[in-house]
């Protein structure tokens, strides 16, 4: 959410930590939403997005881990670490509920 250039304190970085957190919760409900509501027809959906969403749950889980081991390596506290680790799993959460919204309710048939 915001990028700090100091290894300055900050009060509000847990704050803006947990809203961070917040918006990947949301993002995920609303991505299972739709997902779901496309596997029994309500909201159109690509063929392709079952294996999608199985497929990339190991590749965010991997991304994470390498992002956070990367700002341990450099010395990060814990609030850094764990925002690294967030990032990548922030971006797909925020890409997927982007474009299955695109593809809008339908009947799909």
């Amino acid at each position: 959410m915001t990028r700090r250039t100091s290894n300055a304190f900050n009060p509000f970085d847990s704050f803006y930590l947990g809203l961070d957190m917040w918006r990947i919760g949301v993002e995920s409900q609303a991505v299972i939403a739709m997902r779901t509501l496309g596997m029994i027809g309500l909201w159109s959906i690509r063929p392709q997005e079952m294996t999608r969403m199985v497929s990339e749950k190991p590749e965010a889980a991997f991304a994470a881990w390498q992002a956070a081991s990367l700002a341990m390596m450099r010395g990060a506290g814990l609030e850094a670490v764990t925002r690294a680790a967030l990032r990548p799993v922030g971006r797909r959460t925020g890409s997927n509920m982007r474009r299955l919204a695109r593809m809008g309710p339908g009947i799909c048939g």
